[in-house]
């Protein structure tokens, strides 16, 4: 008997990722369209890595406009981590129609509900159902 996660996962659609963008990639793009040079980039993205954990480590958030909010935090056992709070406009522009243009697994399951894909699981797998 397959269970309700197993078959939502096999048939929800995920976004097949690319190879993710390192940082000299990301450096030779920035370069390329704001006239710095990439060294320059280079030394601003570790200062705005230094000045995160700086601020984070007095107890302060730090919001890149455009980017997101980072917030220090801190779990049960004592260890600090930092929290991420994705910037609405990132999430705005990715929403625009049209405007994703990577590849979409199972594409044509948008907009079915999780009772659906557990129906479409059960039709495709009588011999292991979920009940």
């Amino acid at each position: 008997m397959a269970s309700r996660i197993k078959a939502i996962n096999a048939y929800r659609p995920k976004i097949d990722l690319g190879p993710t963008v390192q940082k000299d990639e990301l450096v030779r793009y920035i370069a390329d369209r704001t006239g710095l040079n990439e060294g320059e980039v280079d030394i601003v993205l570790k200062e705005l890595r230094d000045a995160v954990i700086f601020f984070n480590r007095q107890g302060r958030g730090v919001k890149l406009e455009g980017l997101g909010t980072y917030l220090p935090n801190i779990r049960l056992d004592g260890t600090f981590d930092v929290q991420h709070r994705l910037d609405r406009e990132i999430k705005n522009a990715l929403n625009i129609p049209g405007a994703f243009t990577g590849t979409i697994i199972n594409r044509e399951n948008i907009g079915k509900t999780a009772d659906d894909l557990v129906a479409l699981w059960n039709s495709e797998h009588p011999d292991d159902p979920v009940s």
